[in-house]
């Protein structure tokens, strides 16, 4: 059985997961504030952790990824789960500290210049930028997803014509 991590799990904790969060009257086991690293587990304890709708409530991104990744195995995954900048959603929780986009997390995977503040990497396996029904009905989901180049345009141009909805990224640790 892979050992999964479900940080910030709330109510709706994952089967099987262990669950972290810093609410008492959450699902979770551990009662943790993900803004304070380092989180009750040792280096390399899990195969795969869920951050379903968690980042964009961090105070502090790069040391929340950091921190999955001290946590993560080599080549364990991570699912994470955050509006898109452009959804309303993103603007109307007054939790949400950031506001991201499908770039937001390049910083990890070694493809940007600035990435050199971190240590942590990741591999992106997969990213899913879900729309409101009309432009996924109209196509436009299957061209952001699937042509890079377009996305590109889209988040540079038409994101806030065309909203975006949710991000969904599978990432890979990468450790030497």
């Amino acid at each position: 059985m892979p050992r999964v991590l479900d940080l910030g799990c709330g109510r709706n904790k994952h089967p099987g997961a262990v669950g972290v969060d810093h609410n008492p009257r959450s699902a979770a086991d551990v009662l943790c504030d993900l803004d304070r690293p380092p989180y009750p587990f040792g280096d390399n304890s899990f195969d795969e952790v869920r951050a379903v709708h968690v980042v964009e409530h961090t105070e502090n991104v790069l040391r929340f990824m950091e921190e999955v990744h001290r946590l993560l195995r080599p080549g364990g995954r991570l699912y994470l789960v955050t509006p898109h900048c452009s959804d309303i959603s993103s603007y109307t929780d007054p939790t949400h500290r950031w506001h991201l986009t499908s770039q937001s997390f390049t910083y990890f995977t070694g493809r940007e210049d600035y990435g050199f503040y971190s240590a942590a990497r990741f591999r992106e396996l997969s990213l899913r930028i879900q729309l409101l029904r009309l432009w996924r009905w109209l196509g436009l989901e299957l061209l952001i997803n699937h042509v890079r180049p377009f996305r590109k345009f889209w988040e540079q141009y038409l994101c806030f014509v065309i909203r975006g909805k949710v991000m969904e990224f599978w990432f890979e640790a990468v450790k030497s």
